[in-house]
């Protein structure tokens, strides 16, 4: 299988290897006191920015960048403050030039909200899309969300 999950599922949180922990802060809350919709987008970058730029991944070799495509969010419970949060990254997808992450916001044990996410590698010189190279293919495999199957590139 090579899909996203389902958004009426419950994720669990151990099904995405890649995690990271974060704080709520009170500048992310709105005047209802709940984290603002917006700020969850910031959440998803912050766990997926994280894994790809972090040198000892080397998911961004030189030369090239991640420009983020698409972003689905489904908000799945309140979150407030002060409180801390554990974010999960699971690759679901590789494409020819792209990823397809899921994500999810994690906090006391409770799935907050949940994202696919899909991100394009970018050749810096030209601005245009670049095709995954097989390092990287290789170097996102320990990310690949648990209990898929995550094709190479062109099998689909």
């Amino acid at each position: 299988m090579n899909a996203p999950s389902r958004l009426d599922t419950t994720p669990r949180l151990e099904d995405y290897p890649y995690r990271l922990g974060d704080n709520v802060r009170f500048g992310d809350l709105d005047p209802n006191q709940h984290v603002n919709n917006a700020v969850y987008a910031t959440y998803f970058e912050t766990g997926r920015v994280t894994l790809m730029k972090s040198p000892e991944y080397g998911l961004t070799p030189p030369g090239l960048a991640w420009i983020m495509v698409r972003l689905d969010i489904h908000f799945r419970a309140e979150l407030h403050w002060p409180n801390t949060i554990e974010l999960g990254l699971g690759v679901v997808k590789l494409g020819r030039t792209s990823v397809t992450f899921e994500q999810v916001v994690f906090s006391q044990g409770k799935c907050i909200a949940s994202a696919t996410s899909v991100g394009v590698m970018l050749d810096e010189a030209t601005r245009r899309p670049a095709p995954l190279t097989v390092e990287v293919i290789e170097k996102l495999r320990p990310w690949h969300k648990r209990g898929i199957e995550v094709a190479p590139p062109g099998t689909y």
